[in-house]
């Protein structure tokens, strides 16, 4: 398998899915400033639209968007229960938190990246961020993990989201709780290992 990814976009979340998932992949690193594979060729030719991730299997079969991404990894390694079984009530507990990372975090913070966006429009981007921070950390509460004391893949997504909030000066020392929460995913070997790889360690 390949990974397309770019160093700290969402695409860190499918990387840490697989070095917990202890599966063989190839990293395969894109700039997308000029939309260029590390290496030589055209990223739009792996995916048109143009972003990471992009995970191409071995028979070419190319998956996008990061929460199918990483559920189909995480299927293909019970054993390391990156996700609950399909079928059952916590498998689609652990889908609505991909859900909503997705487009109730994930989305949210593109406007702070993008250096047209009118500083008002920004304040009004930290503040829908920061009420569903509120709710988040009352969920995790004490709690090791969003669903209980076993990681999954929708920590990997929280984790890779929240590390924007630093540069997008979001400030996270309102919630205690969720610095707390971002150190112990943090600490994960696995985790320090993705890091590491995108030039993002220590």
């Amino acid at each position: 398998m390949k990974l397309y990814f770019a160093p700290g976009a969402c695409s860190l979340s499918p990387h840490i899915a697989l070095r917990e998932a202890g599966l063989a992949f190839t990293p395969v690193k894109v700039n997308l400033k000029t939309h260029q594979i590390d290496g030589g060729g055209d990223f739009y030719a792996v995916n048109p639209r143009g972003y990471v991730p992009v995970l191409e299997l071995d028979d070419g079969t190319r998956l996008t968007e990061g929460p199918a991404i990483v559920q189909y990894i995480a299927d293909q390694s019970p054993a390391s229960k990156l996700t609950p079984a399909n079928g059952t009530i916590a498998r689609y507990q652990l889908q609505e938190w991909l859900n909503f990372i997705t487009s109730e975090l994930h989305k949210q913070y593109s406007p702070l990246f993008d250096a047209s966006t009118p500083d008002e429009v920004k304040t009004k981007q930290r503040d829908k961020l920061a009420k569903r921070y509120d709710w988040i950390a009352q969920q995790i509460g004490d709690k090791d993990y969003l669903t209980g004391s076993t990681f999954t893949v929708a920590d990997a997504y929280l984790f890779t989201v929240t590390n924007w909030a630093k540069s997008t000066g979001v400030d996270m020392a309102r919630w205690p709780v969720l610095q707390s929460y971002m150190k112990r995913v943090a600490a994960r070997p696995h985790v320090q290992e993705a890091l590491k790889a995108e030039g993002l360690g220590k």
